[in-house]
């Protein structure tokens, strides 16, 4: 069956230097209405191996906190679409998230990292030329994406650290 599928409030405050955008939350995040719910999912792993904090082993309102005091925010590229499951590829008629307008409201923004190629399609177009800050696309934390090892991604997702010094 598809359904209509929304994002998440954007998790950001005044002093965020990197926006990590994901596509859309997948079937176990909605059901437990937290971002990257999916413990196959690496995201938690790799934001934490980034900023040197285990943020697996906390719990999830700690993990957002965490984030924001290392000054990352997170959001999806997507404000709703229809799609069967969690692939990325059966989304289908995207309405993107206002994403120009919060890049807009965070002074501080360095970075904004998509997370995966569907994040970074619907989201690009919105921002290039929006602002000061870098776009960067990262590979995918979802376990759909396994070509690549925890190791490669976390060598791509690195990259987010000089945006945080």
């Amino acid at each position: 069956m598809t359904d209509r599928k929304s994002s998440f409030a954007p998790v950001a405050d005044p002093h965020t230097r990197v926006l990590i955008l994901g596509s859309l939350p997948g079937e176990a995040s909605l059901a437990a209405a937290r971002y990257y719910a999916n413990p196959r999912n690496q995201f938690w792993r790799l934001v934490g191996a980034v900023i040197d904090v285990d943020l697996v082993a906390q719990d999830y309102e700690s993990r957002l906190e965490t984030l924001l005091a290392h000054r990352i925010g997170l959001w999806d590229s997507i404000g709703s679409a229809t799609r069967s499951g969690s692939l990325d590829t059966a989304i289908r008629d995207v309405a993107p998230n206002a994403l120009a307008a919060l890049a807009a409201s965070l002074s501080h923004l360095r970075c904004i990292a998509f997370n995966g190629a569907k994040s970074a399609s619907v989201g690009t177009p919105q921002l290039v030329g929006a602002g000061a800050f870098a776009l960067l696309r990262l590979p995918s934390s979802s376990p759909a994406h396994a070509s690549l090892t925890f190791e490669a991604k976390l060598g791509e997702w690195t990259k987010l650290r000089k945006f945080l010094a």
